[in-house]
């Protein structure tokens, strides 16, 4: 009999793969790769961030994140300006363009967690959003 740590963690596994069969379906029908969109949606949640910020958002190193920046600045979907305070540093912006995908990709999150919080009371929402929030602090 598995204990409900084990079930939980197989549950946990199961959704992450879902959503992100969900999110590449999403994203192959725009003809952006999954990185590129992560990191619209990172500048789009935080606003403007230095690279290595984003970097470690992301989880990638500087060097990998240039590679998708010069990319991302091809399709005007970012810029990079210098630092106000650090010259050392570069941040990366949102174009309208990329402010435009940002809008459009969350809207389609949005109603994903519609559909999926359905048939979920008020306080069953509330109680998620309390679950997830505490995990996404453990990261």
């Amino acid at each position: 009999m598995k204990s409900t740590e084990d079930k939980l963690n197989h549950v946990m596994v199961e959704f992450y793969e879902k959503l992100s069969s969900w999110e590449q379906a999403v994203v192959k029908d725009k003809g952006y790769s999954l990185p590129l969109v992560h990191t619209v949606e990172i500048l789009g949640g935080h606003g403007p961030m230095r690279m290595k910020e984003l970097a470690e958002k992301i989880g990638v190193t500087t060097g990998t994140l240039t590679v998708q920046i010069d990319k991302m600045v091809k399709l005007e979907l970012v810029t990079r300006k210098p630092h106000e305070s650090d010259r050392r540093s570069i941040l990366v912006e949102l174009t309208s363009q990329g402010h435009e995908l940002y809008e459009e990709h969350d809207a389609l999150h949005l109603q994903l967690t519609g559909e999926l919080t359905a048939k979920f009371s008020d306080e069953e929402r509330a109680q998620f959003l309390s679950f997830l929030q505490r995990v996404n602090a453990e990261f």
